[in-house]
């Protein structure tokens, strides 16, 4: 029975990354061997699940439809495991998509205390400032910031991010601080992931909203790059209090338009479509709210 369901597992994560090299590494396993048993389920079901070329792996009619019914029952039974355990312990493997700045600032900080409470869980973070697809990587959860497109996904709102814009110490002093909003046009402006807009940065002061446009010779993908780059001097940054706080801390960074307010960004977690979520991911996601609304007072994340 472990073989079997082992195989459809397997199954599930083949045809979700069209490859059988990747799968067979998530699971430990060489490309010929997953691709063995897999023919081994093909021959048990008694039908060709895949269409394979020297290019590309893709799922046959038949293997579509057994994909949709298989990944709700593996799910349900997972569910079924924990709740037979009785103990509220989970196990198995959580996959986390989430920005490389959120993991290393907030996320992995908080991972001690979750993984010595769940001995038997395994924990794959896929960090990527590029957002994941939920399904084709075998993602559990994705944190992710901001608006959400319109999707079938599943989300909960964990919290929101305060946003501002700080400068290096070194920089203010030779360029000088920015004392209204349309000062920003003369200012050097880094354009990071953390923009809401990346070419207009809305504040607000009371009733009065402004929305400046803002150009910059600088655009970097990434929000650790982004606060090196104004670390560095090379000018004005938006970013979250989280992306930020050490800098500010330590006076590496500091505010700029201070009685002005920027745009908070929701953090909401995203579970895929079509799968019951595992309870491992709520665990952790009630985990992560809780420990988050800890910080929310050192204005990190805001409940």
């Amino acid at each position: 029975m472990s073989d079997r369901l082992s195989a459809l597992r397997l199954f599930t994560r083949v045809a979700r990354t069209s490859s059988f090299s990747q799968a067979g590494r998530e699971f430990q396993l060489s490309q010929p061997s997953a691709s063995r048993i897999v023919a081994e389920l093909e021959r048990e079901v008694g039908v060709s699940l895949f269409t394979r070329t020297t290019r590309a792996v893709t799922l046959t009619e038949a293997g579509a439809e057994y994909l949709a019914r298989i990944e709700p029952i593996l799910a349900e039974l997972e569910e079924a495991d924990h709740v037979a355990r009785g103990t509220g312990e989970i196990r198995g493997l959580l996959r986390i998509g989430l920005s490389s700045s959120f993991a290393v600032r907030a996320v992995i900080p908080l991972l001690p205390p979750f993984m010595a409470c769940h001995a038997e869980l395994r924990i794959d973070l896929l960090m990527n400032d590029q957002r994941q697809d939920l399904l084709g990587d075998g993602v559990d959860i994705a944190l992710r910031f901001g608006p959400l497109p319109d999707t079938s996904a599943t989300a909960r709102r964990i919290g929101s991010v305060p946003r501002l814009l700080a400068a290096s110490p070194a920089y203010l002093e030779r360029a000088g601080a920015p004392k209204t909003p349309e000062d920003l046009a003369d200012h050097a402006i880094i354009l990071g992931p953390a923009g809401l807009d990346p070419g207009a940065w809305t504040l607000r002061r009371g009733n009065h909203v402004v929305t400046a446009r803002v150009e910059g010779r600088l655009r970097i993908s990434a929000n650790e790059g982004a606060i090196a780059a104004a670390v560095s001097g090379l000018g004005i940054v938006s970013t979250g209090w989280w992306g930020c706080l050490a800098e500010l801390r330590s006076g590496a960074l500091v505010r700029v338009l201070t009685d002005w307010e920027m745009e908070t960004a929701d953090v909401h977690a995203v579970f895929p479509a079509g799968r019951a979520t595992k309870p491992a991911a709520r665990a952790f996601v009630d985990y992560l709210m809780r420990e988050l609304d800890k910080g929310a007072a050192g204005h990190a994340v805001c409940m």
